[in-house]
Order: structure tokens, then sequence, then C-alpha cells
């Protein structure tokens, strides 16, 4: 489905990925570790066709994805119905004037006739237990509803290739498990960032780990990656240290 051959990417002159090799299947659920400015959200803007490498090549279903693809309105029309992004931050992904709009605005862009947007945006603030908020600007939701409303405007328009960058951060344990559900319910491929190891295997089943030098360090099981110290420790998302003789390990993460 997508594969990445060599890429590297600088902002400025400063390595944020370097030598990224890469290949994620239909059907695949992994998921992406690494700590805080590691080049995570950066690798997300590449496959999702924001941003492009310096160096090296992205294929999204055999199709070389550069800026020439994109000159196509046909390709980007494709791409863009199928490879979709859910940002850290909601507030940079909400625009609308109403959380109706929001989620109909994708389904617009796409050309679907308006008794079937109405049909599909109900649908979806229902999934997200937002639906009395239907004609409520965006900007008045708290931050977990402004989370289930982003997402609920990027998987209405059915996507094939779903980017999740830390996409639990803003909700609640309740809600990060109905999410979950949802996610494994859906008959799509997600690839999903997170920095919070007690929630990874929740995620999926297979793990890329990014180091602080910015390239892949792991790729495989996500359960032997979780029991690998010697590589989370590499990646800085635990430490360790001695207390009393004993070795103390702990994790990095927090909320944001």
């Amino acid at each position: 489905m997508i594969e990445l051959i060599n890429i590297s990417y600088s902002y400025n002159d400063k390595i944020v990925l370097k030598d990224i090799n890469l290949k994620i299947d239909k059907g695949e659920r992994v998921v992406l570790l690494g700590s805080n400015g590691c080049g995570k959200t950066t690798l997300f803007k590449i496959i999702d066709g924001l941003l492009f490498p310096k160096e090296g090549k992205y294929f999204f279903n055999n199709l070389l994805i550069d800026k020439k693809f994109f000159k196509n309105d046909e390709n980007t029309k494709i791409f863009r119905s199928s490879v979709v992004m859910l940002f850290q931050s909601p507030d940079v992904m909400l625009f609308n004037p109403t959380c109706y709009d929001e989620i109909a605005f994708g389904l617009r862009q796409l050309g679907l006739k308006e008794e079937e947007i109405k049909e599909k945006v109900a649908d979806w603030l229902d999934l997200m237990g937002i639906k009395k908020y239907e004609n409520i600007p965006p900007f008045e939701l708290s931050g977990g509803e402004k989370q289930k409303l982003a997402l609920a405007s990027i998987l209405a328009i059915e996507p094939s290739f779903v980017l999740l960058d830390e996409p639990m951060a803003n909700l609640d344990p309740k809600s990060q498990g109905e999410v979950i559900d949802l996610l494994y319910s859906l008959p799509i491929t997600t690839f999903i960032s997170t920095h919070n190891l007690s929630m990874a295997s929740e995620l999926g089943e297979r793990a890329v780990i990014l180091s602080e030098e910015h390239n892949i360090i792991y790729d495989g099981d996500i359960g032997e990656a979780l029991k690998n110290e010697e590589i989370l420790i590499k990646a800085n998302l635990i430490h360790s240290h001695k207390h009393k003789h004993k070795k103390i390990l702990h994790s990095h993460y927090h909320k944001h």
C-alpha cells in the first residue's frame, strides 16, 4: 500500500528523518513510537503528501508521490480521498462554522449529494457521541470533543489509509476505548503515533520505532518491542536509574 525508500528530510540543514525505509501493506495496524522531536509528525506529513522528501522516494499503491503527481487534479482527488491524517492538535483542522459543516466539508469535496451527506454526517455525529453539538461552532467544544469531531471529519470520507498523530492525547479513558474499538471495526489501514507505551499495544500489532538520530531502529512485533529495554532506552522512550541497588525504569510519556 505505501512504501518509503531511503527517505530523508531536513529543515534548514537540520536532519529530521534519515534513510527511512518502510513498507505498510493493506489492512495492517502499525504503531509509530519515538520521543518528541524524533521526526514522527514529519514522517506522517510526507506520507500524507503535505511534505516531499529531500532524498528518496515514496510510493502509494505503486504510484510515485511527488510534486508532479499532484499537478493532476484526478490524482489529487484519488489520493486525498484515500490517505488522511489526524493532526495532534485538532484546532489546526477545524475551520467550518458548525460541527455539521466540519464533517460535511470533505464529503462535499468528493461531490456527494446533499441528502447522502446529511445521512453520513448524522451517522458520524452519533458514532462520536457529539450529536447535540451538530449546529455548534467547533471552537466551543472541549479538547476531547474537538478530537472526536476532527476524527469524524476524516473518517467520514471512507479513506483506506489513516494517519493518526497522538490521537488519544485529548481523550478520557472511556473515549479512548471507544475510538480504539471504532478504528478496529473499520476496513482501513492505520499508522498511529504515540509515546504512551501503556497504550501502544492496543493501537496495533506492529511497532516502528524512531530514534533521536531520526532513523528507524526497530520494525516488528509490538509485544517484543515493548519488552526490549535496550531499544526503548535508545529511543528515549524509557530511562533507567538505580535506587538502593535496584534498577528502576520510567516511561517518558506525559500528557499534553
